[in-house]
């Protein structure tokens, strides 16, 4: 049953031809590797540090480079012997009033690096939008887009610009939106763009179009518009997944403009985990119709085997995964990766030689073996909570999210981390499974703060006696830093003493010998 729920099956004919993967962690690109990978692709992917790479299954079948897209000459490296370069790297989270020269910029070096190459095919991932003589009347993240396939289609190499209005797929940030209005609100009130046309597209089917454009029998420059081949609303998105959760919701859209940069922003991370960084350009997307404008294709890639998923099916198929922990990348890693810094690291009492304000907690249990113990810690956060008062958590995530932060976002995977996940407002740092897990805050407060996690054996990892240390650690940046550190301090002594003898609890309630 799952086999329909996984990405489609492409055997590719021009398997000699060597694959460059750029945006490798991101939702998309993070999928389409081992799409690549199983259609007999020799793939190379590319990062700014290799440790952003190694977190994936896939790591040890590919050939993995560093390079940065600022840097011409590590380009031309990256792309050395490479037949077909797929840009997947966009700024859509990034707050910084220039990302679109930044963007430019980089589809520029691109352009100029691939050809010195002798790259054949570039393959570009695009957003969805009406045609316009003027990119200025489009919203600010989808005019640079569309600025940067035309950058793309100008230069030298040929370059097939798809261009796909919202993805519909496990752990993508348009269906966590959806999944979360839908299940938390019952009367849903938002923008008037809510009532525009969108023509969304499962990620399975992306990932087939994405695969078959490297394995053209010859080059192609020019954009093709990619979608299910029906047309719904905005609201119809919510609507059509409550129904398939068995839920009742009515939705509606407000008679007038807001400004949709600020307001739809607003609201969409008021109600779910995905941060106003990241909601403010998909809230933008709103104000725009997003349907293909022809099904040109066609002509050179054609339909899957058994068609094209419509909305239900596709969101069927991100249940299904999201329900099988089978979510292999999400939203969050395209949002904001927080590079690894264990020279930061709190790796003693005297972090870093500054004075670290802490709370350490430490128990010990007879009965509780290491790998049980490692399986509450493994688990913290999101859908499983902190083992201490929820609604201390809830508040503070709320008051994050007031400010700009992540607030109480979730996670990936309801049991399992890899290094660079996120947990609510946390990065995973460090993880040494099954006994070290570290935690980095990225809450928006005036200093640098740490969750750390230990499960010490006391023998074998599957035999009882453990000790558990827990240390939550901060490091206050200036007078604001110190008084948030002696606000919150009083509220420390009644969740972390909680928080231990809970996760110990719990984990006394694991099975044993559970590997």
């Amino acid at each position: 049953m799952g086999r329909m729920y996984r990405h489609r099956e492409v055997h590719a004919c021009h398997t000699d031809r060597r694959i460059l993967v750029t945006g490798a962690t991101g939702y998309v690109g993070g999928r389409l590797v081992p799409a690549l990978l199983d259609a007999g692709f020799t793939v190379r992917t590319m990062s700014r540090k290799l440790d952003r790479l190694k977190r994936f299954t896939w790591f040890d079948q590919v050939e993995a480079v560093e390079a940065d897209f600022t840097d011409t000459a590590s380009m031309e490296k990256a792309l050395d012997g490479v037949d077909v370069v797929y840009y997947l790297v966009h700024s859509m989270g990034d707050n910084a009033g220039n990302f679109q020269k930044v963007e430019e910029d980089c589809a520029n070096i691109l352009a100029q690096a691939a050809q010195s190459a002798g790259v054949k095919q570039i393959v570009y991932l695009s957003g969805l939008h009406p045609e316009k003589e003027r990119l200025e009347d489009l919203s600010t993240h989808m005019s640079s887009r569309a600025r940067v396939g035309r950058i793309l289609i100008d230069s030298e190499v040929p370059t097939i610009v798809l261009r796909a209005a919202t993805l519909i797929g496990s752990g993508s940030a348009s269906f966590e939106i959806i999944r979360h209005l839908a299940e938390r609100l019952p009367l849903i009130v938002g923008p008037r763009g809510l009532n525009n046309k969108i023509e969304p597209i499962g990620i399975c089917d992306a990932l087939y179009y994405l695969t078959k454009s490297a394995d053209l029998d010859a080059p192609l420059n020019r954009p093709l518009d990619i979608g299910c081949g029906v047309v719904y609303t905005y609201a119809d998105l919510m609507r059509l997944y409550a129904k398939e959760r068995g839920l009742r919701r009515v939705v509606k859209a407000l008679p007038f403009t807001l400004p949709t940069d600020k307001i739809a922003g607003l609201w969409i991370s008021l109600f779910t985990p995905v941060p106003s960084s990241l909601a403010r350009p998909l809230g933008e997307s709103m104000a725009e119709d997003a349907v293909t404008g022809d099904r040109d294709i066609a002509e050179y890639i054609p339909d899957p085997e058994g068609g094209l998923a419509d909305y239900p099916l596709s969101v069927r198929r991100a249940l299904w995964r999201a329900e099988n922990e089978e979510v292999p990348t999400s939203w969050d890693e395209s949002w904001k990766y927080v590079d690894k810094v264990e020279d930061e690291s709190p790796a003693d009492p005297e972090w870093a030689g500054q004075t670290t304000y802490r709370d350490d907690r430490t128990l010990h249990s007879d009965s509780v073996t290491p790998r049980q113990l490692w399986q509450v810690i493994e688990g913290i956060g999101g859908d499983n909570g902190y083992y201490s008062p929820d609604w201390m958590w809830w508040v503070r995530g709320v008051m994050d999210r007031v400010v700009g932060g992540p607030g109480l976002g979730g996670r990936r995977d309801r049991y399992r981390l890899v290094e660079g996940d996120r947990v609510d407002w946390w990065r995973v740092e460090r993880l040494r499974r099954p006994r070290l897990l570290v935690l980095r805050a990225e809450m928006r407060v005036s200093g640098r703060a740490w969750l750390v996690q230990e499960a010490i054996p006391d023998g074998d990892v599957d035999e009882p006696g453990v000790t558990f240390r827990q240390a939550a650690l901060f490091y206050p940046q200036g007078l604001l830093g110190l008084a948030y550190w002696w606000a919150v301090y009083p509220f420390h002594g009644l969740i972390f003493p909680a928080m231990a003898r809970n996760i110990m609890r719990a984990a006394g309630k694991k099975p044993r010998q559970v590997k």
